[in-house]
């Protein structure tokens, strides 16, 4: 690209973003002047400056992994969140849980915009492949969280969800053509003021414009697979056999008003 062609470039790139500031209320402006900016992270390394690996705890009683940094790896351009037998805990202490899990997360807080993952979720009865963002009373907001969550105990489908305030039950099962666990497939949402959509493989599959259901505050994104031995109605019962993995290719966050970062962006094919 020359650079008058690059110069054109950011100057569209301005206006757009100047355009959909101007339509935005002043609460999301706020919102957007205090969150994240676009990234694409294509795990050529893991940088700890803006990503936390979750070690040494868990989310409660229903979890019966253990968060552990051991469970976190980064190999040929590709995250390994793996869920394995082992009672190590922090500091190489046991553990209370007979299990261990993986899981990253942003340091910072991301608003409106598009979020987007290229994964291949784990297998097993009892087992949750999670891509979704989250904030909450740990860091003095209301729980509001954006999910895509692949149940291991049926990997031909993947649950949509959203909470705003802590409510839920928004819940929609999308097949995934193929399996989740057998090939990487692309997981996308666009989060607007009063609009949140969701894709899957580049496919419109869920709508949301009631504004009630729709989350406000800037949220952390994460990425985790963890399991469960209490949640057999929704996640199934669980079985162990072996160690298994959730390989994550790319996750990308493109700020509202921007263009597409890569080829394959669900925004390059919306236009």
């Amino acid at each position: 690209m020359t650079a008058k062609a690059r110069q054109i470039q950011l100057t569209c790139q301005v206006i757009i973003a100047a355009a959909v500031s101007g339509l935005l209320s002043p609460a999301a402006q706020a919102q957007q002047a205090n969150a994240g900016k676009s990234f694409v992270e294509n795990f050529d390394g893991l940088n700890r400056s803006f990503w936390y690996v979750s070690d040494g705890w868990n989310n409660g009683k229903h979890q019966n992994c253990n968060w552990s940094k051991k469970q976190v790896k980064v190999e040929s351009g590709n995250l390994q969140l793996s869920f394995a037998q082992d009672k190590t805990g922090a500091q190489d202490k046991p553990s209370d849980r007979d299990f261990a899990c993986g899981e990253i997360q942003t340091n910072a807080r991301f608003g409106y915009g598009t979020y987007e993952v290229r994964m291949k979720s784990a297998s097993g009865s009892g087992l949750n492949s999670a891509f979704f963002t989250y904030i909450g009373p740990t860091d003095k907001k209301p729980h509001d969280e954006i999910d895509f969550e692949v149940l291991g105990k049926n990997t031909g489908q993947v649950q949509l969800n959203q909470y705003v305030s802590a409510k839920g039950n928004n819940e929609k099962l999308v097949p995934v053509a193929g399996g989740a666990d057998q090939g990487f497939n692309d997981y996308a949402f666009i989060w607007e003021e009063n609009r949140l959509r969701y894709f899957v493989n580049g496919k419109l599959v869920q709508e949301v414009t009631d504004k009630a259901k729709i989350p406000q505050n800037p949220q952390k994104i994460f990425l985790s697979l963890w399991g469960t031995d209490t949640l057999k109605q929704w996640m199934g019962a669980f079985s162990y056999t072996q160690p298994t993995s959730m390989t994550v290719d790319r996750v990308a966050f493109t700020a509202l008003g921007e263009p597409c970062r890569f080829p394959e962006s669900v925004l390059c094919t919306l236009g």
